[in-house]
């Protein structure tokens, strides 16, 4: 656990993956995106590995079983137990576990990881609003899911079952480009209903619990790529985190952030884990990162000299989050982005 959440960039002495002993890495976006390894993840995670980190892999998808996520990464290249995969899957089915009866029947809308995770907590899928269910449970389904379950969903929650979400993401990445998430599939039932449920996945506290409980990690590391789970993620676990540049979230996206969505490092892919993190100095008015300097004006952040690109981002994110304060940054900081080619 850091001491306190550390909301602007920081610097490390010593590689990540020396600094702290538990990875929890997002998969989309961060270790594959449409299936396929991304750039210097293979060799990366292989490497903190090696010296003795531990990697565990924290996804909100909840379709598919952690057996099948460990096998897909071990045809990456990336040696994984099923042990080493913590879904949304598992966090929603722990918490509906600590509110129904012992080997209740939970109304399953999704696929075939939120059944395997509910049984493993000692409760009953089914599949009918009249199967007296004690809880319904929503996770993404992927592509075919039918329509008539998000109805058989409405039904059950119009009787009075406490309806339960694995994560609420509107959108999921995949190798066509973005498409809709399971946050998508809620926003269906909560139309017909009115009713919110209660989410366990990223950035909530139980998909953190669920993780921590199940590594056992002292000084954990999130790594992701997105700022409004992996990064939020981290900041309501109170620990420190890695945003990669290989998914989601772009330069300007970063800059714009709210303290709760700031990482403690920022990196362009996973060799990141494997070097220390340069500091990032305050220097007159500005901040000093590599061979990069960055200030910020009445109405526009600049940004002088040259050297890694991520060095520079990182500089340029001390200006702005230290101009915005509390808030985020409305600072201009589109030239200042332009000249790192992000």
């Amino acid at each position: 656990m850091s001491e306190g959440v550390r909301t602007r960039p920081e610097g490390s002495g010593q590689a990540l993956s020396e600094a702290y002993d538990t990875a929890l890495l997002d998969l989309d976006g961060v270790v594959y995106a449409g299936g396929q390894a991304i750039a210097h993840a293979v060799g990366s995670l292989a490497a903190a590995r090696e010296g003795g980190m531990r990697l565990a892999y924290v996804t909100n998808n909840a379709l598919r079983t952690p057996e099948a996520v460990a096998e897909h990464l071990g045809e990456l290249g990336i040696p994984t137990g099923a042990d080493d995969v913590i879904t949304s899957a598992q966090a929603v089915a722990r918490l509906i576990g600590e509110q129904v009866p012992a080997g209740a029947r939970v109304l399953v809308i999704g696929g075939e990881g939120l059944r395997v995770a509910l049984r493993e907590r000692g409760l009953e899928p089914v599949e009918s609003a009249d199967d007296d269910p004690a809880a319904v449970v929503q996770g993404y389904g992927g592509p075919d899911l039918p329509w008539g379950r998000f109805a058989e969903a409405s039904y059950a929650i119009a009787r009075g079952v406490p309806w339960f979400a694995s994560n609420t993401d509107l959108t999921i990445p995949s190798g066509r480009g973005i498409a809709p998430g399971n946050g998508a599939a809620v926003e269906v039932v909560r139309i017909a209903t009115g009713a919110e449920p209660q989410v366990a996945g990223k950035p909530l506290p139980p998909m953190h619990r669920e993780t921590i409980l199940r590594t056992g990690a002292k000084r954990p590391l999130v790594v992701g790529d997105r700022l409004d789970t992996d990064i939020e993620g981290a900041f309501n676990g109170e620990v420190d985190s890695l945003l990669v540049l290989t998914g989601v979230t772009d330069g300007a996206q970063l800059l714009a952030a709210p303290p709760r969505h700031r990482p403690t490092y920022v990196d362009a892919d996973l060799r990141g884990l494997l070097t220390g993190q340069p500091e990032v100095a305050r220097e007159g008015e500005g901040f000093r990162c590599g061979g990069w300097t960055a200030s910020a004006g009445r109405e526009r952040l600049e940004l002088t000299g040259d050297g890694e690109a991520v060095d520079g981002l990182r500089a340029l994110c001390a200006a702005a989050w230290t101009a915005a304060g509390p808030d985020s940054c409305a600072l201009d900081g589109a030239k200042a982005l332009a000249r790192l080619g992000l």
